[in-house]
């Protein structure tokens, strides 16, 4: 009895290792290729859920079904107008066809590995057949009439005929024609960063200096000019509103001296007939004082009181 409890023990024991060799869980974000000594035996399972194969004999392969992203190798490539320009590219990428993608590539490494050849390919032919320009820019713009802008790259802006958008487009679909039989499809390439090689950077940035030096010179040339002009004009009106006041400040003096000579005029007339009075009322002051009844007096035919009296009569 003993022994038959252990064989039991035993036969459940090796019955649990077949179960958990024999079945297996496949998530959301997986997709699973079972092989039998490396060579697939049934189409890849995309569904989630419990699976089953063959213990020991069957293996399972797992894969992403997210999307993937690759990282592309800076390099010195050089455009069709002769710039070397160090290009940094992105992408995403997915696993279309498991089974299709297990026996081209094996693995993720092994994807990765070919993308690189792929994607860096693809980008250096397109952008050795495109001006930087094409490179940097979208699309074209109306250049600004005035400005830095318009006077710094406004009158020179070369015309867009692809773009930066459609070149990388260009790209990921050249290369999805090259993946279709890997079972994987490129979802997006964008060029993360362009910039010069250190050897033409310094050209580049000695360049971009004058240029904003003669914008500048232009500029202050400008305000100069301008300078001059506003103070020709405020030396001409400064030169109206002088010769303006000087005429009126000579026409109130001229009023002013003749309103002068009238009131002198007419101050000295009355100042002789008050004199005349006075004189007048002094020598009738000085009858009543010096005569009387008695008095006799003698005197000279020019005398001021002879005056008076002579006037009596």
């Amino acid at each position: 009895m003993k022994k038959k409890t252990i064989i039991v023990i035993i036969g459940l024991f090796f019955a649990l290792i077949l179960i958990s060799n024999s079945a297996f869980i496949v998530k959301e974000t997986e997709q699973v290729v079972v092989t039998e000594f490396g060579r697939p035996v049934r189409e890849a399972i995309t569904t989630p859920g419990l699976k089953f194969k063959v213990p020991f004999i069957h293996t399972t392969n797992y894969f992403e079904k997210r999307f993937l992203e690759w990282r592309g190798d800076p390099n010195q490539i050089p455009t069709k107008d002769k710039k070397y320009i160090f290009v940094d590219t992105y992408a995403r990428w997915q696993i279309t066809d498991p089974l299709k993608f297990y026996m081209r590539l094996n693995n993720e490494r092994g994807a990765q590995s070919r993308l690189d050849d792929i994607l860096d390919g693809e980008t250096r032919d397109f952008i050795a057949k495109y001006n930087l320009e094409e490179l940097v820019r979208t699309s074209n713009r109306t250049p600004t009439p005035s400005g830095v802008e318009g006077e710094a790259i406004g009158d020179s802006l070369i015309n867009i005929e692809v773009g930066r958008e459609n070149i990388q487009r260009m790209i990921r679909e050249s290369a999805n024609r090259q993946t279709q039989d890997l079972g994987i499809v490129i979802l997006d390439l964008r060029v993360k960063r362009l910039n010069y090689v250190p050897e033409v950077r310094e050209q580049v940035f000695n360049r971009m200096r004058s240029e904003r030096f003669r914008i500048a010179e232009m500029f202050r040339s400008e305000g100069q000019g301008e300078a001059a002009r506003i103070n020709g004009e405020k030396e001409r009106d400064l030169q109206i509103i002088r010769s303006e006041a000087f005429r009126q400040a000579e026409e109130i003096m001229g009023k002013s001296d003749a309103l002068a000579a009238s009131i002198y005029a007419n101050a000295y007339d009355k100042t002789s007939v008050s004199r005349e009075l006075y004189s007048f009322v002094k020598s009738l002051e000085t009858f009543e004082k010096a005569l009387n009844d008695d008095t006799q007096v003698i005197l000279s035919t020019k005398n001021e009181l002879l005056k008076y009296l002579k006037g009596a009569n």
